[in-house]
Formats: C-alpha cells, sequence, structure tokens
C-alpha cells in the first residue's frame, strides 16, 4: 500500500481505496520533456535512467533504488521512487501554473481480469470433439463442399426441404470445426490473417513450449522480475491463443483470429496474476518502440463510482495512437448483473483513448459480470466481444482450457484489429479505431454495455 502523501488536486475521488505501490508516475509535457527531466534531477534528486537508452526499449524497473528513476521516452512518463520531502517538491512544481510536469499520481497494483476477477473464476477443461478431424485440411473441405452440394441437389430434385435446424443445433455443428466467438464473429469467412501485423499482448505470459505455437514469430519480454515470459499463471497463454491462435490447433475447435500475425508477448502480470502501472506503461512503451499496431490488455484495478480515469495512462494512450498503435483494454468483470449490481469499467480501460471492451455470451446477451460505462467523463464501453465459456489455449499439460471474462472478450477484438490493419494500411491508430467501430454489428442492448455492438473480422 502507498505510504506517501498524496496531492488533493491531482487524486481522484475514491483513490485512496485503490492498492498502490508507494511509488509515482509522473507525466512530463512532450513540448517540454527535457526541462521536466532537469526538474526531476533538480528539485528531487533523481538519477534517471530512460528506455530510450536501451536497444530494445526495456528497462529492469523493479530495481529502482530509493534516488533513480525510469523514463519512458515514448510516453514521456517517468516512474519513480522518492521519499515524502521529495514528493512534496515534485507535487508543489506541479502544481505551479508553468511547468512540464504535468500530473502525478500513485503506482496502482492491476491483476488479471477473469469472471470474479480471477478468485472466482470456474476454470474448467473444455470438451474434446471427438468426431472432429485434428486438422481442416484442403481434401476436407472439398469433400465437405462436394457432401453439401449432392445433398442440396437431391432436396431440389425430390422437392423435399428439411425440418428448420434449431440455433442450438447451428451453434453446436458450427463449434466443431471454430469456436463459438469466432463463428459469431466472422472470423472464419475472413480472407486476412493478420499476416505483417504485431500484435502486443501484455499479461502473464505465454508457454512457450505449447504445440499450437511452434513455427510461429514471438518476441518476448518479462518485465516482472525474477520470473521469464513463461506463463506459469494460464491467462496469459489463453488470451493470447484468441488473439493469435493457429489456424490450425493440435486438437479442433480453432480458437485464435490472427493466426499469421507476429507476436509479441510481454509479461507484465506476475505468475500469480498481478502486477503495477510501471510494469504495464514498461510494457506499452517496449510494443510501442517494437511497432506494434495493437496492443491486447486484459488487465486492470477496480475503479469506483465517481472516481476519474488516470491522465497518465490517457496520455499515454493518446500518444500510442498517434504513434499509430492502439490500445485495447478489458472493461472489467466487477459487476453482478443477476443481482442488479453494476460497477464502471476498469482502470485503464476507462481512459478516453483506450478502447474499452465488454463482455457477451453465445446468444449475444450481456455477461452478468461485465462492466458498464457509467461515470460520464471517460469509462465507458465502446464495443463488446465473445466472453463467455471462451475455449482457448493453456499451458502445457492442459493443453485448453475454457473461462470467462471481459479478458476473453479483449483478444478477440485485438485480433480482429490484427486483421482489419491488414486489409488496410492506413488502418493504424484512431483510424482503426474508427474501423473496429464501423464493422460493428448492432445488438439490442444498451450502448452503454456494448459501445458500438459485437466486434466483426473483415
Amino acid at each position: 500500500m502507498g505510504t506517501f502523501p498524496t496531492s488533493p488536486s491531482t487524486v481522484s475521488p475514491n483513490l485512496e481505496q485503490t492498492e498502490t505501490t508507494g511509488r509515482f508516475l509522473v507525466l512530463l509535457d512532450e513540448t517540454g520533456s527535457k526541462e521536466g527531466l532537469n526538474i526531476l534531477q533538480k528539485s528531487a534528486g533523481l538519477r534517471i535512467a530512460s528506455t530510450a537508452d536501451s536497444a530494445t526499449g526495456v528497462l529492469d524497473i523493479e530495481h529502482i533504488s530509493p534516488t533513480d528513476a525510469v523514463l519512458f521516452d515514448k510516453l514521456g512518463i517517468a516512474l519513480v521512487t522518492v521519499a515524502p520531502d521529495q514528493y512534496q517538491s515534485l507535487a508543489a512544481t506541479a502544481a505551479s501554473e508553468k511547468t512540464p510536469i504535468l500530473s502525478i499520481e500513485p503506482e496502482r497494483v492491476v491483476y488479471a481480469i477473469q469472471e470474479g476477477a480471477v478468485r472466482r473464476a470456474a476454470v474448467q477443461p473444455a470438451p474434446a470433439a471427438a468426431s472432429a478431424p485434428a486438422t481442416i485440411t484442403t481434401e476436407y473441405l472439398q469433400g465437405y463442399r462436394d457432401a453439401v452440394d449432392r445433398l442440396v441437389d437431391s432436396l431440389v430434385t425430390s422437392g423435399r426441404m428439411p425440418a428448420p435446424i434449431t440455433e442450438e443445433e447451428f451453434e453446436a455443428e458450427a463449434q466443431a470445426q471454430v469456436t463459438w466467438g469466432l463463428h459469431r464473429t466472422r472470423v472464419p469467412r475472413s480472407r486476412f490473417s493478420g499476416r505483417g501485423i504485431r500484435v502486443a499482448v501484455l499479461d502473464t505470459g505465454l508457454d512457450l513450449r505449447h504445440p499450437d505455437f511452434a513455427g510461429r514469430s514471438i518476441v518476448s519480454q518479462s518485465f516482472v522480475t525474477g520470473q521469464a515470459v513463461q506463463d506459469g499463471h494460464g491467462h496469459g497463454t489463453h488470451v493470447i491463443g484468441t488473439a493469435c491462435g493457429p489456424l490450425q490447433p493440435s486438437l479442433l475447435p480453432r480458437y485464435g483470429v490472427a493466426y499469421n500475425c507476429d507476436i509479441f508477448a510481454g509479461k507484465v502480470l506476475s505468475n500469480q496474476g498481478s502486477g503495477s502501472d510501471g510494469g504495464i506503461l514498461a510494457g506499452i512503451n517496449w510494443a510501442i518502440t517494437n511497432k506494434c499496431s495493437v496492443i491486447s490488455m486484459s488487465l486492470g484495478a477496480r475503479v469506483f463510482p465517481g472516481q476519474a480515469f488516470s491522465p497518465i495512462f490517457e496520455n499515454a494512450a493518446r500518444r500510442a495512437l498517434n504513434l499509430g498503435t492502439l490500445i485495447i483494454a478489458a472493461a472489467g468483470n466487477d459487476s453482478d448483473r443477476r443481482i442488479g449490481s453494476f460497477w464502471p469499467v476498469s482502470h485503464p480501460a476507462n481512459c478516453p483513448s483506450i478502447l474499452a471492451v465488454g463482455a457477451v455470451d453465445i446468444r449475444l446477451q450481456m455477461a452478468y459480470f461485465s462492466n458498464r460505462g457509467l461515470d460520464p467523463n471517460g469509462g465507458q464501453v465502446d464495443i463488446a466481444g465473445p466472453g463467455v465459456n471462451v475455449h482457448s489455449s493453456w499451458p502445457m499439460p492442459t493443453s485448453y482450457r475454457s473461462i470467462s471474462g471481459t479478458s476473453m472478450a479483449t483478444p478477440h477484438v485485438a485480433g480482429i484489429a490484427a486483421l482489419i490493419a491488414e486489409s488496410n494500411t492506413n488502418a493504424r491508430g484512431l483510424n482503426l479505431w474508427t474501423r473496429l467501430q464501423q464493422l460493428a454489428r448492432r445488438l439490442p442492448l444498451s450502448s452503454a454495455d456494448v459501445g458500438a455492438g459485437l466486434v466483426l473480422a473483415p
């Protein structure tokens, strides 16, 4: 928990109830970043390391001494550890009229977002499709088409038509080949695969030994001290599987959207499923440095009613958009619609410049846990994705699992964003955001819950 005093002018209502680390985030004016660094060095006596000094854009943020700070150069944000007197000096500088220090806020603790905010998550193995072929070959598809053609010819000749198929039967048949989420978002119909598009997923890492990712272009980086990218939790492998999984997995159904994209797996959450704002910002900075067009973040912290969004993350997201990178984040799972309980969109998805994703089920009804856009100043839900009983990859030897959450909806949107980015070289940053919303299927649900509607593949 935070131990240093905070400035009433820069802290949102209810932030004192938010779990913090004791460190602070400092936002610098883009036009005066050098001056801002000088102030940090002189007024607070900080020694500053910049990610600009690293070819990979990566520094070990957990090894900051009490007199040091790290600058995320692409974002103009510094992560600092200061004593109370140093903080007061910085806060006084930030409060002055002419200063390159725009904002200071405590660094929060964040978590992987699953149904019931992880602790209530019901993780169950996905049922095997025993009658489905292990892979989809050209011969299989041709045979399937020929069989359908013969059936249609027979029915037309005889004048007989089959009984109408129910939605349940239709979904069951479709899921033998692809997950319901891919089916509903029309991914199998798309001719795009994410080829040439870099997608960064910031989460608990990836099982690099999973056979479904063999041969893929994967760049990985851990931002968690003492832990490798190898996923010891499962959440990250599941999320990356949905966004970037293969066209032909070891076992059907297909669950991955952008099966040809370049994967950037950033471990910003520990094997226990927790992390910090600094780790997320380090991951965002790394993704931008590596020219990723899409950043997927199925993580966050609870936001209380009336609590404002983080100006630090809002500015980071704006700068990312200006550099051609769209950040997509989970709206959160704090609500319980079964008893009429609604919570605002989580941090950092509640920032206006971060695309916030709500969750729907197989019948395109709201997931009971999905948060709602309640705060008028930011905090809206922008789009919805499949988020209930979602089948995807899981660390070996389990291989696959089905879980629920806005975390599962988010990578559907991220993967489809990669397909759109491939389809149009101008679809980057804000243009990519606009295109996602233009293609979305309108739903008979409140825009406060689903935004523009259900994400659809191009």
